[in-house]
């Protein structure tokens, strides 16, 4: 079979390769389209001693066959996966290797396209609200309000990057989780995305980055009530100060804060806020029950219709087109 390995640059290498084989517990998948990740290009860009693989992890396609006890799935089902980072078989490929913990099925009326944008942003999302924050999970929701005037219990939440791909699913889980206001903060292109995911009726707001750094505090603060904490919040783009304005309303005794990016040093940060790291790749360590659930969970959600994958741009050429993906999102395109 082709495989693309993603060298520094980045550079697509396509070499022959084997199929892969499924061990027990794996999942073997004929790749119908796989999804792009900025962390394809980053890694080997920014890691350059480290050996240059197959980048690819969102996966979206066909079983072609499947390992030791593995009974959920069997050839010929359509199904999404996120495939375990820096290891063999990669999503880069005509064939790919997933644990059957971290795939799922994709009903009919959702396409290889869609599913190839949920895996890693999605879970990314999942694991952030309810891992880290530990905020109520989507099937065990906060109670309505017992206030006739207040249609929610109120538990506000900052996600910071709200239009993005992570930031979307994000907003998606909260609503489920019945959380709200929900404090969006995003760019005013991606205002309109955001507007018809929320619920303005329970207080949710889009606030705009643009507006500079006052106006972002004074939107968050503008979405309180009298004396109310914000005790929550989600920073999808950790970088480029966005924790920083968000520090100046989180509460400084009770606030919890979790970021995207491993490895980085958040400065600023008041003492008494809980701060923690989003790492989607724990669902193949310490949280595979927590992956195996939440999957199923957007599976369910994809044939109900309450939960949809995030618009996508398709990049023609297969492999071929591998090189310009990754090089639009280099350049931010």
């Amino acid at each position: 079979m082709k495989e693309a390995i993603v060298h520094k640059g980045p550079r697509v290498e396509i070499i022959d390769s084997e199929v892969p084989k499924p061990g027990p517990g794996q999942v073997v998948t004929k790749v119908v389209v796989s999804g792009c990740n900025p962390k394809d290009w980053k890694r080997p860009t920014f890691m350059p001693d480290a050996p240059a693989v197959n980048q690819g992890d969102d996966i979206s396609g066909i079983v072609h066959a499947v390992g030791a006890n593995v009974s959920e799935f069997r050839p010929g089902d359509r199904v999404a996966a996120f495939h375990e980072m820096m290891k063999p078989g990669g999503s880069y490929a005509e064939y790919t290797l997933s644990w059957a913990h971290t795939t799922f099925r994709l009903p009919e009326k959702t396409t290889f396209e869609e599913g190839a944008a949920l895996p890693l942003a999605a879970m990314t999302a999942a694991v952030a609200l309810y891992a880290r924050l530990r905020l109520p999970a989507p099937w065990l929701p906060l109670p309505p309000s017992s206030d006739p005037n207040t249609p929610t219990q109120r538990t506000p939440l900052v996600i910071y990057g709200a239009s993005s791909a992570i930031g979307s699913y994000a907003i998606q889980f909260a609503q489920r989780s019945n959380i709200h206001p929900l404090i969006c903060i995003a760019g005013h292109a991606g205002a309109s995305h955001v507007s018809h995911l929320i619920s303005p009726e329970k207080g949710d707001v889009v606030v705009d980055y643009r507006s500079g750094d006052e106006a972002v505090v004074a939107g968050i603060r503008g979405a309180l009530r009298e004396e109310e904490k914000l005790e929550y919040a989600f920073d999808a783009v950790s970088e480029k100060g966005s924790y920083g304005n968000i520090c100046k309303v989180l509460d400084h005794e009770t606030g919890a804060i979790t970021f995207v990016l491993p490895g980085k040093k958040y400065e600023g940060i008041p003492a008494g806020v809980r701060q923690s790291v989003t790492t989607v790749g724990s669902v193949h360590g310490d949280l595979k029950d927590f992956g195996y659930v939440v999957f199923r969970y957007i599976s369910k959600g994809l044939e109900e219709g309450w939960f949809r994958a995030q618009p996508q741009e398709v990049v023609l050429g297969g492999l071929g087109g591998l090189q310009g993906g990754l090089e639009r999102l280099r350049d931010g395109k």
